[in-house]
């Protein structure tokens, strides 16, 4: 296992390292290579990914709801590690909240003034529009795909006493051959997936954190002020990482969630509360009534092909390849768990919040723009720049500094605990899955993804670093496949052993004779 673990160590650091120089070094080339291939898949292989985020999404339903809802992930009579908010929270801020805070308004607002075709931009039907889509790319299809790589890791993990190693999750299928080349080739996929994931991210959210110092501070927008932020941030996300999950990531996480209910709280007191209200129920009985069609919808001879393509599969491409970081780090908070408890909790609570997260901040932006406040121009350049969207919006409210203040605030936090889970889990991955990794190799990883985010900033080179992380991705949705099958078949092959224990026991519990 030592040889494996340093295999995929190094291998990782090597892929990682050797793309970002490419991406540095040739920007513009870099930036064609990975465009033209991720056009290629989205062109050739958008029916794949509309396939499998919904067959993800039934998967991990109909496994919950199955007679084996009720396994512990562990051993029979093992408790969680965590109490339910602090799972919750820290679940949450891994999977979704830097992106809630750089989208939840600049989203609904980009599909407001550039709606699918067929529907004016700036209209009634066009804020509908708006709120159902934003729910639809941040509800169940997102959490299920983490759900599906969290479940079938912590199962194996804790119920079958495997590493804390993607290659974990193929046991039923592979045995014990896990550690062969198909198992370090899942591993080192996973562990580049998860860096390029994290690293655009993080590049991303510096962008947001100095736009809103430039807007509520005066502080320039420039680069270097970029890298001052990113130095600062990974000090503080570095020692968390090292103190560990309790004493790190918990804490962070918990006070994320409180400073988010703040934000959500203050912004709706000030904000349009009918328009809120009327958005969070439209827009939930319009996710409902449109799931089946929008979940499988490509439109081939259609002119929304286009939005699709550039929205709802660009999303899915997007969660998938975040998968393994956050499934990782999901299976490795929900030790004791039953697969029911799970399943609600993972897909189901994080759901809920986001939709009223984006009902809230959503119908701040779209507000503006039905009442004139917002005239056209500026909601496209919400639209073109995202980053500023937030602070925008909030300026034209009463108390909007102070919004503005803890948003930064939240954001700064949700950006660390990011970071923060992100160095574990690539630390775990490279070290064999080692639950408590070593310091050193949590240092190497932060440090790496710090300065990759600082070289892409340098060279403009995020988004195709983004795009190739998407592309490399493509294979491990494969991997999430053959996931869902080995778990299956565990899961069959245990509830026959159950059958053959019972069988074997006398009502009053001795063995029959």
């Amino acid at each position: 296992m030592k040889k494996n673990g340093n295999v995929v160590y190094i291998v990782s650091l090597v892929i990682s390292l050797v793309i970002s120089i490419y991406a540095i070094v040739f920007p513009e080339h870099f930036s064609r290579i990975s465009n033209a291939v991720f056009c290629f898949l989205t062109e050739s292989f958008s029916w794949f990914y509309q396939l499998v985020m919904f067959g993800f999404v039934v998967f991990v339903l109909c496994v919950a709801f199955s007679k084996y809802g009720n396994i512990r992930l562990g051993r029979d009579d093992s408790k969680p590690d965590y109490s339910v908010f602090s799972w919750f929270a820290m679940l949450f801020c891994a999977g979704m909240g830097v992106g809630l805070v750089f989208w939840g308004i600049s989203e609904p607002v980009s599909h407001y003034v550039n709606p699918v075709a067929g529907i004016e931009p700036g209209t009634a039907e066009a804020a509908d529009f708006a709120m159902r889509a934003s729910f639809m790319h941040w509800g169940i299809h997102p959490w299920a795909n983490y759900a599906v790589v969290g479940l079938a890791l912590a199962y194996f993990q804790y119920r079958k006493g495997r590493p804390g190693l993607m290659s974990s999750a193929l046991t039923g299928i592979l045995g014990g051959n896990t550690s062969g080349w198909i198992g370090k080739a899942t591993d080192i996929l996973a562990a580049f997936a998860s860096i390029a994931g994290i690293v655009t991210s993080l590049g991303l959210g510096v962008l947001q954190i100095n736009s809103g110092f430039h807007k509520m501070f005066g502080i320039p927008d420039t680069l270097m002020v970029q890298i001052i932020i990113i130095a600062i941030v990974t000090a503080i996300f570095m020692a968390s990482a090292i103190s560990g999950i309790d004493r790190g990531v918990k804490i962070l996480s918990n006070m994320n969630v409180y400073l988010a209910i703040t934000l959500m709280a203050g912004t709706f007191l000030v904000g349009p509360k009918i328009e809120i209200f009327s958005n969070l129920v439209n827009g939930i009985g319009g996710y409902i009534n449109g799931f089946l069609q929008d979940s499988l919808s490509i439109s081939p001879y259609a002119k929304t092909a286009q939005w699709i393509k550039a929205w709802r599969i660009f999303y899915w491409a997007w969660w998938i390849a975040w998968a393994p970081f956050v499934g990782l780090f999901i299976a490795r908070i929900s030790k004791g768990r039953t697969i029911r408890e799970f399943v609600l909790g993972v897909v189901g609570a994080p759901t809920l919040a986001s939709v009223i997260w984006f009902a809230i901040f959503g119908s701040m932006g779209i507000h503006l723009g039905q009442n004139g406040t917002m005239g056209q121009g500026e909601m496209q350049e919400i639209a073109a720049a995202p980053e500023s969207g937030v602070f925008s919006v909030l300026s034209h409210y009463q108390f909007g500094t102070i919004l503005s203040v803890i948003a930064l605030v939240l954001l700064l936090i949700f950006f660390v605990t990011s970071a923060d889970s992100g160095t574990f889990v690539l630390a775990m991955l490279s070290s064999e899955g080692n639950m408590n990794p070593p310091r050193a190799k949590k240092i190497v990883w932060g440090l790496l993804q710090s300065f990759m985010s600082i070289g892409l900033l340098v060279s403009g080179g995020l988004k195709p670093l983004q795009t190739i992380s998407i592309v490399a991705a493509f294979p491990f949705a494969f991997v999430m496949i053959g996931a869902c099958i080995s778990l299956v078949k565990a899961l069959g092959e245990e509830g026959v052993m159950e059958q053959a224990v019972s069988a074997a026991e006398t009502p009053e519990g001795g063995l029959k004779t």
